[in-house]
C-alpha cells in the first residue's frame, strides 16, 4: 500500500538524438518527436503515461512532470506537452552531457521544491511502453523500495525476448519483497554471452527507467561520483544569478555546465552502489533503438513483410519499407529495411541495423546539414520546408500557426518574395504595416526590417517564399524583436 504523503516526481529525459534511426531521426528533430503509427510522438505518449501515476503532484490541476531537454528542443517539446493534460517545468541543457548530469540537475530542482524525502522517477522520452497498468504497478513497488529500510535505488528490468546484443543486462540476486537485489550490471555483451544470459533466467534488459529517493540519491552520488555533484551544484547556483527567471523554464548556463563530466547514470552511480534493486517489468517495452526494433512495431504479412506509407513489395520476404512521399517498390529482396525520406534513402540488411551509426559518423565529416535537419524544419511559430535551391535562390513553403509571428528581422545578403497560398498575412515591411490575402504577393528588399504575422485565430497561414541573393543560409538573420524570446 502506497502512503498518500509520499511524493513522486516524474523526470522526463528528452535529450538523445537517436542517430541509429537516421534518416527519420536527426539532431534537429530527434527520436522523441517521431510520430508513430497512431499519430502520437514518443514524447507525447510519455507525458500521457506519467499522468496516470499516483502520488505525483498537480500544478494548476494538472499532473506534474519535470522535463530535462536541450535548449534547441524547448519549443517543440512545449508543443507536445500542450497536447496533453500535463504541466511541466523545463530544465534546458546548453549541450548534451549524458544522463548523470541531467538527473543530478533534476534532483537539485526536486530537493529545492519538494524536499529530499520525495522520489524521482527517471523516464526516457524515447521509449515505447504499451502495458501502462504494469508500468503503474511497478512504479508503486519501486516507490515502496525507495522508502523502506534499507532503502534501494530501483531500476526497471525488462525480461529479455531474445539474445539481443544492443542492450545492457542486469543480473538479479537476493529476492526482496518487490523484485531482487542487483548482483551485477553488464554492458552490451557479445552474442554467445547474451544467449547464456537469456537461458539462465536471472538476467534482465536494462530499461533505463529508474526510481530514486532524492536523499538517497545525493547520499550515494557524494560517495561514488563527488566531482559530478560538485559541478552540478555549481551549475545549479549559476541558474539563479540572472535578474529575471522564468520559473517554468530554467536555462542551465553553458559556462558551468560544460565542466560536468559526460557520463551515464549507470557508470556514475548504479554500477557502483551496493543498494540497487531491480523489479521485473512486463511492459511490452521497446527503446526503439534501431530500425530493426522500429520495424517490429508493425504487423507483418504472411511473408514477413511490412510497409508504412506508399510502398509495394513483390516476391520478397522479411522486408520493411517506410516511404514518406514517393512510391517505393521492392522486388525479389529479402531481409531488408528501406527508409525513404524527401532528402535521404537508407537501404540496410536487418542484421546490420546497429551499423547505421557508421553512416552518421561519415556524414559528420562532410554533410552535416542532412545529419542535422530534415527538409521540413519546425519552429515555435510553425515550420518551413525547402522545396528547391540553387546557387543564388531558395524556394520554401512556410506555415505559420494561428496568431503566431516570426521575429522582426532583417537579412544582409538576400531579398524575399512572398506569395500567400492559404490564409491571410499581416506584413511589417520597414515602416509599413499591411495585409496580403490569398493569391496576393509582396516583396521584402535586402536589408529591410520585416515581420510575418498570422492574424487569423483558426487558420494556418501558408506562403511560398522565394529567396534570392549571394548567401542563403539560416544564420543570415538579425532579430530585433521576437515573440518567443529568441536572440
Amino acid at each position: 500500500m502506497i502512503k498518500e504523503n509520499l511524493v513522486l516526481i516524474p523526470v522526463i529525459l528528452s535529450g538523445g538524438t537517436g542517430s541509429r534511426l537516421w534518416p527519420l531521426s536527426r539532431e534537429g528533430h530527434p527520436k522523441p518527436f517521431i510520430k508513430l503509427f497512431d499519430g502520437e510522438t514518443l514524447l507525447e505518449k510519455t507525458y500521457r503515461r506519467i499522468s496516470l501515476l499516483p502520488n505525483i503532484p498537480k500544478v494548476n490541476e494538472k499532473p506534474f512532470a519535470l522535463t530535462v531537454t536541450n535548449r534547441e528542443y524547448y519549443f517543440i517539446s512545449k508543443d507536445e506537452l500542450d497536447k496533453t493534460n500535463v504541466s511541466s517545468v523545463f530544465l534546458l541543457e546548453p549541450e548534451s552531457k549524458n544522463t548523470a548530469p541531467a538527473i543530478s540537475m533534476a534532483a537539485l530542482w526536486i530537493k529545492k521544491n519538494y524536499g529530499d524525502n520525495a522520489s524521482m522517477l527517471i523516464v526516457p522520452a524515447d521509449h515505447l511502453i504499451q502495458n501502462e497498468s504494469e508500468f503503474i504497478e511497478i512504479t508503486n513497488n519501486a516507490l515502496l523500495l525507495n522508502h523502506q529500510e534499507p532503502s534501494y535505488l530501483v531500476t526497471f528490468g525488462v525480461k529479455p525476448e531474445s539474445a539481443d546484443t544492443g542492450f545492457g543486462y542486469i543480473e538479479s540476486g537476493k529476492a526482496l519483497s518487490k523484485g531482487f537485489e542487483v548482483s551485477h550490471f553488464y554492458e552490451k555483451p557479445d552474442l554467445k554471452t547474451a544467449q547464456n544470459f537469456v537461458t539462465s533466467n536471472r538476467f534482465f534488459w536494462n530499461s533505463g527507467i529508474f526510481c530514486f529517493k532524492v536523499k538517497q540519491f545525493f547520499d550515494e552520488i557524494k560517495i561514488h561520483s563527488p566531482e559530478l555533484l560538485t559541478q552540478a551544484e555549481i551549475s545549479w547556483h549559476e541558474c539563479f544569478k540572472e535578474d529575471s527567471l522564468d520559473n517554468s523554464k530554467i536555462n542551465i548556463p553553458k559556462s558551468s555546465f560544460k565542466n560536468c563530466p559526460n557520463i551515464s547514470i549507470d557508470f556514475a552511480l548504479m554500477e557502483k552502489s551496493k543498494n540497487v534493486a531491480v523489479i521485473p517489468a512486463n511492459l511490452h517495452w521497446s527503446d526503439i533503438g534501431s530500425w530493426l526494433s522500429f520495424s517490429r512495431l508493425f504487423e507483418p504479412d504472411l511473408e514477413g513483410n511490412s510497409v508504412v506509407g506508399n510502398a509495394l513489395i513483390v516476391n520478397s520476404k522479411d522486408t520493411f519499407i517506410q516511404a514518406n512521399d514517393r512510391v517505393v517498390a521492392a522486388v525479389g529482396v529479402d531481409n531488408l529495411i528501406i527508409v525513404d525520406t524527401p532528402d535521404a534513402l537508407l537501404v540496410i540488411d536487418k542484421s546490420h541495423t546497429q551499423d547505421v551509426k557508421l553512416i552518421t559518423s561519415k556524414l559528420k565529416q562532410n554533410q552535416k546539414e542532412i545529419l542535422h535537419s530534415h527538409r521540413t524544419i519546425m519552429r515555435p511559430w510553425g515550420s518551413f520546408t525547402t522545396i528547391q535551391r540553387g546557387d543564388s535562390y531558395k524556394i520554401k513553403c512556410i506555415e505559420v500557426k494561428p496568431l503566431k509571428s516570426l521575429s522582426l528581422q532583417s537579412h544582409q545578403y538576400r531579398s524575399e518574395h512572398w506569395v500567400v497560398i492559404e490564409g491571410e498575412a499581416e506584413v511589417t515591411n520597414q515602416e509599413k504595416l499591411y495585409r496580403v490575402k490569398t493569391n496576393e504577393s509582396t516583396f521584402i528588399a535586402q536589408g529591410s526590417k520585416h515581420r510575418l504575422h498570422n492574424p487569423l485565430p483558426n487558420t494556418t497561414l501558408k506562403i511560398i517564399e522565394i529567396q534570392s541573393g549571394k548567401y542563403l543560409e539560416e544564420d543570415d538573420i538579425e532579430r530585433f524583436e521576437d515573440q518567443f524570446g529568441r536572440a
